[in-house]
């Protein structure tokens, strides 16, 4: 019964979230439709890398890579033949990549699956090592891929980029990828896949001497995220319309391990919650950019304060809350009734 009336409410949620998408691309601006966006595709981004990072516990530092190739990958296949042969001037796109085109969904599904299958080559490598030589593998992957990228001119046009990208993700597009992508992965960490890899997490070694395929769980989490990466590249590209090397730094990795590491490492709701603060909460911030009127006070903007303010707040909150706003906790149904029923009673 409890199983069914949660189900339900689940439902209800999402529905209740997309009537107010319905509802914001109707009546909000441009900037306000931008920013939730980015919070979708961010969040996409950030539940992605927590099931590797948080969930499996492999300190992994790969997310502009991978986000890089699904970039890549689907805005090749949705520029027509006549962009692409407008745009490289310097060498010609290789065949057949330069005719090949695909609609928008196929593409991005094209960029997740060429991206997984990236992440499937590179596990063989990067899962022989642990900890801190993990992160270094990893990092250079990142590095490799902007070096190739940068290099590549007959397939990724160097440090040109690609413009002229076709402007079609959506708050339908980034919201509703954003959804699937967070009920398809807390359905894994629900899973025995998951509770797997939260034992490699706790301990490798014990969790291998109770007969867990260390590396086949590994695998499993690898992939997958770097799937759903692809495919939030792929989104992004098409938000911004244009990209280049120069986008894909590691600064974007940094981001989402603040991202997580705020959330709470393990906590899909804690990402969630993160992701919004630190998106939104980085745009509200830009008011202390600009100079400010206070009674018969004129306020200097300090351009660069509001990244002072947004890093003492996440000094504050990792003070107070060590393991993150919601550590390895997640949101309940059950427990959101219980905690009303609560506050009903007193």
């Amino acid at each position: 019964m409890n199983k069914k009336r949660n189900s339900l409410l689940t439902i209800a949620s999402i529905v209740a979230l997309f009537l107010f998408l319905w509802y914001a691309s109707a009546h909000f601006n441009k900037y306000s439709i931008r920013i939730l966006n980015d919070i979708a595709i961010f969040m996409m981004l950030a539940v992605s890398y927590n099931l590797i990072n948080g969930v499996t516990g492999q300190f992994s530092l790969e997310p502009n890579g991978f986000t890089a190739i699904g970039a890549y990958v689907s805005s090749l296949l949705t520029l027509t033949a006549a962009q692409k042969h407008a745009m490289f001037i310097i060498v010609p796109m290789i065949h057949p990549l330069d005719t090949l085109h695909l609609p928008f969904l196929a593409a991005l599904i094209v960029g997740g699956l060429v991206t997984a299958l990236v992440g499937f080559i590179l596990a063989f490598p990067v899962f022989r090592v642990r900890g801190d030589y993990l992160a270094i593998v990893t990092l250079g992957f990142g590095l490799v891929i902007r070096v190739f990228s940068n290099n590549a001119i007959s397939v990724t046009n160097g440090p040109l980029g690609l413009k002229g990208i076709g402007a079609y993700t959506n708050l339908w597009w980034s919201w509703g990828w954003a959804v699937f992508s967070l009920i398809v992965i807390m359905r894994l960490v629900n899973s025995g896949y998951g509770r797997a890899m939260k034992a490699i997490r706790d301990d490798e070694d014990a969790a291998i001497a109770m007969g867990i395929n260390s590396f086949k769980i590994k695998m499993i989490a690898f992939v997958t995220s770097a799937f759903f990466e692809g495919v939030a590249g792929g989104l992004l590209a098409h938000l911004i319309t244009t990209i280049s090397p120069t986008l894909f730094t590691f600064f974007l990795t940094f981001n989402l391990l603040i991202i997580i590491v705020v959330g709470g490492l393990g906590s899909m709701t804690g990402t969630v919650i993160a992701t919004v603060m630190v998106v939104w909460g980085s745009e509200l911030l830009r008011v202390v950019d600009q100079p400010m009127h206070l009674f018969s006070f004129t306020i200097p903007g300090v351009p660069g304060m509001r990244m002072i303010l947004f890093s003492v707040l996440l000094i504050v909150i990792m003070l107070f809350a060590r393991e993150g706003i919601m550590g390895q906790k997640e949101f309940s149904w059950n427990g959101f009734l219980n905690f009303l029923r609560h506050r009903k009673q007193k």
